[in-house]
């Protein structure tokens, strides 16, 4: 048998992934994860979408309610049942000197807090933003969707300071729009040498570290949405303290993830599996890594990766059989 341990975590991110048509998730993925759940590994959803807006689409799953979602792209762990388990925030100070230095992308700027209810609900102004115009022509679903959420401000700097007198900071801040602009958005950031990309897997953090930025790519859109996270944040940062404090290494962990925002998770897995649908730029340093090419997201790429799995655990418990049977 091989030595490589077999995974007992398996962290999936939700969109392009987990989602197939019409955003939803098939039959055979949902199939997939119960077997999962029943063949005793631990499956964890890691995304960049914020607990609630995530819990849209897992509530309708047989998720059991002390089941791990990582969200906002690592900066919040809670349970499916909406229990805390871990969370960073941006400093109030950090995010007053975000506005400035995004100033040229306030129309394209949204900022988070986190104010999940006990019933995994969230408050209006989790979600906070100047302008409405040019979200709506960016990710227009996006905006219906969380419509009850958002509290337009003008500057966004009131709601900041009026929050920070709560003592409740953000969580993340993010702009979107076109690939070009965005692109000239995170490189203004990093000008700063206080700013990281969230890519590099277990960065040493300077003590100056403000931020850590974690990009999604859809080129085929036209879209890309820039994550502005807390120092040292990332999905896979959080995925291996859950780990950890569950007694897994990275080696017994598979990451399924199809954009640039699951390349810190992909990095650390001892199992890493891109999706077929992935930017083409990233399929390629995959290859160049040995990683794993899955399915398409409309095509269950996520079910055929598990049921990889679940084979490879069948045949280890049959070798194991005979073994003890003396038959081998």
């Amino acid at each position: 048998m091989s030595e490589q341990k077999l995974p007992r975590m398996i962290a999936i991110d939700v969109d392009g992934t987990l989602l197939g048509a019409e955003g939803k998730v098939s039959p055979r993925n949902r199939a997939a994860l119960q077997a999962a759940n029943e063949a005793g590994i631990n499956v964890v959803i890691a995304t960049g979408r914020r607990h609630s807006y995530a819990m849209k689409v897992l509530r309708s799953l047989d998720l059991h309610g002390e089941q791990a979602l990582v969200s906002s792209n690592g900066a919040v762990t809670r349970t499916v049942g909406a229990r805390l388990i871990d969370r960073t925030f941006l400093p109030l100070e950090t995010s007053l000197w975000l506005c400035k230095q995004l100033d040229e992308f306030r129309n394209a700027l949204v900022v988070t807090f986190d104010m999940v209810q006990p019933d995994g609900e969230d408050a209006r102004g989790a979600l906070v933003v100047e302008e409405l115009e040019d979200l709506h022509g960016s990710i227009g679903k996006w905006m219906e969707a969380n419509s009850a959420y958002i509290e337009q401000a003008v500057p966004i700097e009131n709601v900041l300071q009026r929050e920070g007198e709560k003592g409740n900071a953000p969580i993340q801040m993010m702009v979107c729009g076109r690939i070009e602009r965005m692109r000239r958005a995170e490189a203004r950031l990093l000008e700063d040498p206080s700013v990281f990309m969230a890519e590099v897997s277990s960065p040493e953090l300077r003590a100056d570290a403000k931020v850590t930025l974690s990009r999604t790519e859809y080129p085929d859109r036209d879209l890309s949405l820039l994550d502005i996270l807390p120092a040292g944040c990332s999905k896979g940062v959080a995925l291996l303290r859950l780990a950890a404090s569950m007694g897994i290494e990275a080696d017994e962990m598979m990451a399924i993830g199809d954009n640039w925002n699951d390349l810190s998770m992909l990095e650390i897995a001892g199992w890493p599996v891109l999706m077929g649908n992935a930017p083409q730029d990233l399929k390629e340093m995959a290859r160049a890594r040995g990683w794993a090419i899955g399915g398409h997201h409309l095509e269950d790429g996520v079910a055929d990766a598990i049921d990889e799995v679940l084979s490879l655990q069948r045949t280890e418990d049959e070798y194991d059989a005979r073994a003890l049977s003396g038959s081998l």
